[in-house]
């Protein structure tokens, strides 16, 4: 909420890439201990997702399971198995009910099994064959096939095997001959590797690409992390890593985006970093006050500011009177179509849809930047809670209400940065009046919050006044349910 009279340049490159990176590690586990300090009318909670935070080994036991399963149902090797379950992303009980009816088809599709339409041939007899590919006459004992038939000599083999692991190929490593996608299963792989270490390779990249097919499991996308996150429904919903603390969309392994979909989120990111420059001038912290025209810097998370000259109230994204947003619906938060558009010239249209990418890109950069200058207000209170628990001014418990309202207000703000992709992308009609409703009255809510986390009483006073604290709780629970009630009617539906 603060201003300041002073202006600031900025590179605006520069600030979007830092953006992209995430603002949730600002304030750590903002998500963490709220449930039982916010109490809310709908205790169900949308973001529930239950997942297993597992080892290298715990991974390990849980796929060695299901490949002697399908081993066994099909009467094949575990090397040819773990192929059939990487083509079927471990969906077990779909490939036994297959295997039922025709194996020999599975293996096929596979392609861990010839198909029955290839030209397979027999090795000649003769003391000495040629080798496809070096064309070098060698002994019959040399030459090895896989059970397409196609035969070369081990040396080509080991060279094709040793370039395709050093290029971090695993499970797609397959047969040398032309229009062949005959996979190769590990054991045939394995004692073609000249070295220890070029095994070693080969076996990291064989595991990556089995959880990364696993339909139930994902690598943690944390920097050299070895936990493997395990789920019983595969969603885009929120998960954190036990072992590096990173947080993450299980279903697509980037930052968590509710309530935008996992597709919708990769578009809107593409499309930023497309038009940045084109966003460059909206990047700038300083905007002129309405009604003095004074320079005015945000340097608070809350867009309800307020002129340190003139004390005029006016919100940040559209400069218009505080006064009249209303508690019940957000004008400025919505974005007003040109119903006319279709019938006017390509250069209005084109002059349209940009000014819509930037209605909603500046609020999108809004919420990022508000996030990061609220983890810098939500640092000072606890140096205050410090500060006065150190002089006897009251306990950590007592001041503690002040920490979880600054944490909640960045679990809502993060979530309401993430609504704006999704109107974007949304479709006019009634369900996206709904959506922009339900997203003004939580972006009025966390504003509300925001006003009053910033300008809370109780930094001034020795003793938290229980007038305050009752009135900034009473927030944290209607903002909470705001939060809630959207993500409910919207998220991965």
């Amino acid at each position: 909420m603060s201003v300041d009279m002073s202006s600031q340049a900025s590179d605006s490159n520069e600030e979007f890439e830092d953006d992209e990176d995430g603002v949730e590690g600002d304030i750590d586990h903002y998500y963490d201990g709220l449930d039982d300090d916010v109490a809310i009318e709908e205790p169900f909670d949308p973001e529930e997702y239950h997942f297993n935070c597992l080892t290298y080994k715990e991974s390990q036991r849980v796929l060695t399971e299901e490949v002697h399963s399908i081993a066994s149902a099909l009467k094949v090797s575990p090397a040819v198995a773990k192929l059939v379950l990487v083509q079927f992303q471990w969906q077990v009980s779909q490939i036994l009910e297959r295997c039922k009816s025709n194996s020999s088809q599975l293996l096929c599709e596979a392609h861990a099994h010839a198909q029955p339409t290839s030209t397979c041939r027999s090795l000649p007899t003769g003391v000495s064959l040629q080798c496809g590919v070096c064309l070098q006459l060698v002994r019959r004992d040399a030459l090895l096939s896989l059970p397409c038939q196609h035969s070369f000599c081990k040396a080509c083999w080991e060279q094709h095997c040793t370039v395709l692991v050093k290029d971090g190929v695993g499970v797609e490593i397959s047969c040398m001959a032309q229009d062949c996608s005959l996979r190769m299963p590990d054991d045939f792989v394995l004692p073609l590797l000249p070295s220890e270490e070029l095994k070693d390779k080969y076996r990291r990249y064989l595991f990556r690409d089995y959880v990364e097919s696993h339909f139930q499991l994902q690598l943690c996308p944390g920097a050299d992390c070895p936990i493997v996150i395990q789920v019983q429904k595969p969603r885009a919903r929120r998960v954190q890593c036990s072992c590096c603390g990173e947080v993450f969309c299980f279903k697509c392994r980037q930052m968590y985006h509710a309530p935008t979909d996992c597709a919708t989120i990769r578009k809107w990111l593409t499309k930023c970093a497309d038009d940045s420059e084109t966003a460059n001038y909206i990047s700038a912290h300083t905007k002129d006050c309405p009604k003095c025209n004074i320079c005015i810097e945000k340097n608070g998370g809350c867009n309800h500011m307020q002129c340190s000259k003139c004390k005029h109230d006016f919100c940040w994204m559209c400069l218009g009177d505080w006064k009249t947003h209303g508690s019940e619906y957000y004008e400025c938060s919505r974005y007003k179509e040109n119903p006319d558009i279709v019938n006017q010239s390509q250069q209005a249209q084109a002059r349209e849809a940009l000014k819509k990418y930037l209605f909603y890109f500046e609020r999108w950069e809004n919420h990022n930047k508000s996030l990061q200058l609220e983890a810098q207000t939500y640092q000072r209170i606890q140096e205050k809670i410090q500060e006065r628990v150190m002089n006897n001014l009251g306990t950590w418990i007592d001041w503690q209400y002040l920490q979880n309202a600054a944490k909640l207000l960045a679990k809502c703000r993060y979530t309401l940065q993430y609504t704006y992709p999704y109107a974007y992308y949304m479709e006019s009609g009634p369900r996206k009046k709904l959506f922009e409703y339900q997203q003004a009255q939580l972006e009025a809510e966390i504003e509300n919050l925001s006003w009053k986390v910033e300008r809370a009483d109780s930094y001034e006073r020795g003793e938290p006044s229980a007038n305050d604290r009752g009135d900034l709780e009473n927030q944290m629970h209607i903002a909470e349910q705001k939060r809630r009630t959207l993500l409910k009617d919207f998220h991965d539906t």
